[in-house]
């Protein structure tokens, strides 16, 4: 768990240097939770590094939002595989976490999560042992995804000899998209068929609306969902879901119209699963968010109401190495240490000798595997070691290539540090 008491210790006394992807292996110590300032160069980069009081705003934000709507909320832990942060939302109010795989699962149950949502398909004997395991030996609930009959009669053939029942949701899906029945004759179909089973129990319905384009988005993902209420409430009255059944949808782009249509249902228990806003960006993620905040002004929705917004949390730091020419710079960031599927790596701000420096213009224009190319204006004051701190988009795969990140205050000062667990 983050710790967010003040650390006491003389930062002027010499001690080992943290470093992220040299840490590989190494346990974070209490010594590793001593403060160390970025700005005056007592860290090794590149470093990816969170700020911890965006970190805290998101998850309050999400979690006000979630109960307002009077929906549960569980995250999707794939954005940063990092159990600190599950343990810390579940403590802020989360009622579980959603994953993509059993690995993940198994991760999500040893940081101390009890409700835990596979929103994919279990296929697999390793994977479904792996499950099994994680139920027996934590207690934790899984619920996975199913969407034909196959799927069903493998998980009742592996689960059945283990004596383990297994909790499905039937995913609903739509033409053109990801995993999920394609018509609601299919998910009846489906239904029934699991109810003859004997070690796989239906107990709701997942959907995944991010798949939805074309046309007016918004008003194709609001009748999608109402279509999947309704669908819901048939299986309910032919006694093929149990009472007040798991309804669950939203990603990252669509949870407020999620939330607002799902929003205090009696007949189930719905839950939200966004899961980048706990680390926000300054590209495609920020982009939905301003969406969101424009429908809630359109709508009258409580995203205007509650007040604050979500912020990027996360930056990747890296010294400048070369200038070669008047109007280029590289930087040791590239490939191996930040996402560029999304947009390159943003320059945020510049540091020299523990201040910071005003830079205008600079841009990158491309990244190799160790480093990043800049384009900057030839009468730039840009310098060999001057440190730059990047904001990026789609923070999943800046996460996914760290194995310890750096947890850090206002002032830039790295107070902890976090294993992922990709």
């Amino acid at each position: 768990m983050i710790d967010l008491k003040d650390n006491d210790r003389n930062k002027q006394e010499t001690v080992p240097v943290p470093f992220g992807r040299g840490m590989k292996g190494v346990p974070v110590t209490a010594e590793l939770k001593a403060k160390y300032s970025l700005i005056n160069e007592e860290i090794s980069l590149p470093v990816a590094v969170i700020n911890k009081q965006a970190l805290l705003n998101n998850m309050d934000w999400m979690q006000a939002f979630a109960n307002y709507h009077g929906v549960l909320l569980c995250p999707h832990g794939k954005t940063t595989m990092t159990p600190d942060f599950f343990a810390l939302q579940k403590q802020k109010g989360a009622w579980g976490i959603t994953v993509a795989t059993a690995p993940q699962a198994e991760t999500a149950a040893i940081a101390g999560l009890r409700n835990i949502m596979i929103a994919n398909q279990l296929v697999g004997k390793a994977n479904m042992a792996m499950v099994a395991r994680i139920k027996k030996e934590t207690q934790a609930r899984v619920i996975v995804c199913v969407d034909s009959a196959i799927n069903a009669d493998q998980l009742e053939q592996f689960f059945s000899t283990m004596d383990v029942n297994i909790e499905v949701l039937i995913e609903y899906g739509v033409v053109g998209g990801r995993c999920g029945c394609r018509t609601k004759q299919e998910v009846d179909e489906l239904a029934k068929h699991i109810s003859t089973l004997s070690h796989v129990s239906l107990v709701g319905i997942e959907v995944y609306e991010g798949v939805i384009h074309g046309g007016d988005e918004e008003s194709l993902v609001r009748a999608f969902l109402t279509d999947t209420i309704k669908l819901g409430r048939d299986l309910i009255s032919q006694e093929l879901l149990p009472s007040k059944p798991i309804l669950t949808g939203a990603g990252s782009a669509w949870y407020d119209v999620v939330a607002q249509t799902f929003a205090h249902l009696n007949d189930f228990q719905a839950v939200i699963r966004p899961g980048c806003y706990v680390i926000h960006d300054t590209g495609i993620y920020l982009d939905a968010q301003e969406k969101v905040m424009a429908r809630a002004v359109k709508n009258g929705g409580y995203a205007c109401e509650l007040g604050g917004d979500l912020s990027s949390s996360l930056e990747v730091w890296a010294y400048v190495i070369s200038r070669p020419e008047p109007t280029k710079a590289i930087v040791g960031l590239g490939k191996r240490d930040v996402a560029f599927d999304a947009g390159l790596p943003i320059p945020e701000r510049i540091y020299r000798a523990g201040a910071e420096i005003n830079e205008s213009k600079i841009i990158a224009t491309d990244v190799m595997d160790q480093h990043t190319f800049l384009s900057i204006p030839p009468e730039s004051s840009l310098q060999v070691g001057d440190m730059i701190a990047f904001s990026t988009s789609h923070p999943c795969l800046t996460f996914d290539k760290w194995r310890l990140l750096a947890i850090s205050d206002n002032e830039h000062n790295v107070e902890q540090w976090v294993e992922t667990a990709f």
